[in-house]
């Protein structure tokens, strides 16, 4: 394979474009007060007592995400919502850990793809694929997930921009972190170092071990799905059925989805079907970049 380094690549995000944290402003409450009781203004101000409700109560509050959260800077606002004990796990699938090492090790994700792709070079940043693939073979051998493989490997790093990293924010915080891989939709797939039996032994761990975080969303926990429209849904509803199959009761609970438009899957497997009956779901329309800030400055005022 013809290879290049990373810090050589010209990438279309930096981390000093991340987003900045809003220290929390009494009078930023007011502003979400404002909204109209009517529609997605009514129901956003209710899934903001519901998160700050199972806060209170110690209840788990899960958010699973597209890597496209990553991308678009939010990682700041994230890991402020850990430290402020808002996210109490993580999910992502297989490109969460891409973008996060390369933010992490080179301050820059999200080639261009279009430009990569004509000549074969896309996807073929050596450290991505060196680094990761022997994290995850690594992994595997410790008998490990693989988000608590990489979350170590990053933690545990001497990144110049680790600080900016989801993964080693959930390691400092010791919140768990899942990984759920589609094998070949990812660029470290067809990198020389990948080992299929690593990935699936420990993409297959972090899947029970999700289950049981959904487990104890029972009683009021709140899921959030933010920018994935397939993987994870999918993911969180053979969870759902699993626990509920194992005899363990997962009822009364909240779900959330934040995407830019309304997709199928997200819809059904998220906002309806699991928590038909009792619990509720919700489904905000919006560009990431805007909603998760404003959610996030809701909770902290």
């Amino acid at each position: 394979m013809k290879t290049y380094s990373l810090r050589s690549r010209k990438s279309k995000v930096q981390a000093e474009n991340f987003a900045r944290i809003f220290p929390g402003d009494s009078s930023f409450a007011l502003f979400v007060d404002s909204l109209p009781d009517i529609l997605a203004g009514k129901e956003f101000k209710q899934f903001v007592r519901i998160i700050k409700r199972a806060k209170s109560k110690s209840k788990p509050i899960i958010f699973a995400m597209g890597a496209h959260v990553i991308k678009v800077g939010l990682s700041p606002v994230i890991i402020d919502l850990i430290e402020e004990d808002y996210i109490d796990a993580l999910a992502f699938n297989g490109a969460g850990i891409i973008h996060d090492f390369e933010v992490a090790f080179a301050g820059q994700t999200s080639e261009d793809v279009a430009v990569q792709l004509k000549d074969g070079r896309f996807g073929m940043a050596r450290e991505t694929g060196e680094m990761l693939n022997r994290c995850i073979n690594l992994g595997a051998r410790r008998n490990l997930g693989l988000g608590e493989a990489v979350s170590r490997m990053i933690a545990s790093s001497s990144f110049p921009h680790k600080d900016s990293s989801l993964f080693a924010a959930a390691s400092d915080r010791g919140i768990p972190v899942t990984v759920h891989v589609a094998l070949g939709t990812d660029i470290i797939h067809f990198h020389p170092d990948v080992n299929g039996a690593a990935l699936g032994k420990t993409s297959l761990k972090d899947f029970f071990l999700f289950c049981s975080l959904v487990e104890k969303l029972d009683g009021g926990g709140v899921f959030v799905n933010v920018g994935s429209a397939v993987v994870l849904p999918e993911v969180f509803l053979k969870a759902v059925s699993y626990v509920r199959n194992s005899g363990k009761p997962l009822n009364h609970f909240y779900t959330a989805v934040f995407d830019f438009m309304n997709h199928y899957r997200p819809q059904q497997n998220v906002v309806k079907r699991p928590v038909s009956g009792k619990g509720k779901g919700f489904y905000f329309i919006g560009h990431h970049e805007i909603m998760i800030p404003l959610l996030a400055a809701a909770l902290k005022s």
